[in-house]
């Protein structure tokens, strides 16, 4: 390295932001994750070993996963070859594979390649290191906030040991932010930083577990802090406010969290709990989720969790899809929260979903049964004189507008597919149901002359 290029480099760490500056250097400075590097754990031991295997860390934002491919690099002594996904293209990773073979063969040293974002490399991409992963030319680390089995192609995933980071913990977080506070060589130490407990007590709540937000959110508060008159900066709550203005929601509207939240706004519906419904609706909301898939996924379970049981469900559920069109956001987000709110408190019946999957699997597995041809409308002579509509019972010349007749193909007489709950309105509907199934010999009283197709 030329010497220009070496201050360009030592001006650049001084310039970089709090949190990489922060970063550690050794696992006895790494702060979280002792179920992967605590004494004795696998990762730890590995490290220790000097055998490394290729591996994928999954975990939340900020909780170490840069860092931890930049100690096992250091601690191995392995050349660290780092890209991003969002940037780096096939090139860039042939050109680091062939820089790897060539280290090797000159000095034995091995090579990490730590693809930060792992989830955004397309399957050609991935496709491109595999060979080199299966051959130990390099050691893969990738990084991702994503479900690897969502996101990473089965066979590199099968060349890789998945790890799970944890959400750091408050007193974790806390750790970070003083340590931050009193280093002087490269934190915050030579500026005098006095933070108030309630400042402290902020950071780390809208921080969200994520230290990389703390630390920059501090350096923020911190410089734009002016020195009082004994040359300290005193950084109150207001001032910590100001800097971290709004809470950082982790979210990915086609990743696992996505999934996980909408999961779990449906099953607290499905369980009748109002509460945890409003919490799970204004998380997704809140986070960036559209209100439209929110207002479809209401709609899906008003008929496929309550149905029968309370027919307005869906009357409701659909009232507030189109509140959303016509008021937008966000406004529309009490329509929404009313329709979860109705939709959770409301009777619950399945009926309706499992009556449709039996008829769908019917169809499917059953002969494809002609229509009788009562049931058929004889809309030319010819079809009349064929006997279509013969003998079809208007339902309404008959009392209580019932009348007992084959509507099913022959194959499936006698057959029931609706069986109502003994919820809300669908009591009634079983009600009715019964009476008109246990009329043996309905009694045919013409009371109008009405039409017959």
């Amino acid at each position: 390295m030329d010497m220009f290029k070496y201050h360009s480099e030592k001006q650049k760490e001084r310039e970089a932001p709090l949190a990489t500056r922060m970063r550690p250097a050794a696992l006895h400075e790494f702060v979280g994750q002792e179920h992967l590097i605590g004494e004795g754990h696998v990762l730890r031991k590995a490290i220790e070993a000097g055998k490394v295997p290729s591996i994928i860390l999954w975990g939340p934002p900020g909780s170490g996963k840069t860092t931890l491919a930049y100690i096992i690099a250091n601690t191995i002594e392995a050349h660290f070859s780092p890209v991003s996904a969002v940037s780096a293209g096939v090139a860039d990773l042939r050109r680091i594979i062939e820089e790897a073979k060539e280290r090797y063969k000159l000095y034995q040293q091995k090579t990490i390649l730590f693809i930060d974002e792992i989830h955004r490399f397309n399957k050609a991409q991935q496709d491109a290191v595999l060979p080199f992963v299966e051959d130990g030319t390099i050691t893969l680390i990738g990084a991702t906030t994503e479900n690897p089995s969502f996101e990473v192609i089965s066979p590199l995933l099968s060349r890789c040991q998945v790890l799970s980071l944890h959400p750091l913990a408050d007193d974790e977080i806390q750790v970070i932010i003083m340590r931050a506070l009193m280093d002087k060589l490269k934190g915050l130490g030579g500026l005098n930083v006095e933070l108030d407990e309630d400042a402290l007590f902020h950071l780390i709540v809208m921080s969200n577990k994520d230290a990389r937000v703390a630390l920059n959110s501090l350096e923020i508060a911190a410089l734009t802090t002016s020195p009082d008159a004994s040359r300290k900066r005193h950084i109150t709550l207001s001032t910590i406010e100001d800097a971290i203005q709004h809470r950082a929601l982790p979210y990915d509207k086609g990743g696992e969290r996505h999934y996980d939240l909408i999961s779990a706004l449906h099953k607290s519906m499905r369980g009748s709990d109002p509460d945890a419904s409003l919490y799970w609706l204004t998380r997704m909301l809140e986070a960036g989720e559209s209100p439209l898939y929110i207002a479809r996924r209401l709609v899906r379970f008003a008929s496929e969790d309550i149905g029968m049981a309370d027919p307005q469900a869906l009357v409701l559920a659909m009232a507030a899809q189109q509140a959303v069109h016509f008021v937008g956001m966000p406004e529309g987000n009490l329509a929404l929260a009313e329709a979860a709110v109705y939709l959770a408190t409301a009777p619950k019946s399945n009926s309706l979903y499992q009556a449709y999957s039996q008829v769908q699997e019917e169809i499917k597995q059953g002969p494809d049964e002609p229509v009788p041809m009562h049931l058929r409308n004889p809309v030319t002579p010819l079809m009349k004189d064929m006997g279509y509509g013969k003998g079809y019972k208007y339902a309404h010349d008959y009392p209580g507008h019932f009348v007992r007749q084959q509507n099913l193909p022959d194959s499936l007489q006698g057959k029931h597919y609706y069986i109502p709950g003994n919820q809300g309105y669908e009591k009634q509907v079983a009600a009715q149901l019964k009476a008109w199934r246990q009329e043996e010999k309905p009694g045919k009283t013409k009371t109008k002359k009405g039409r017959k197709g």
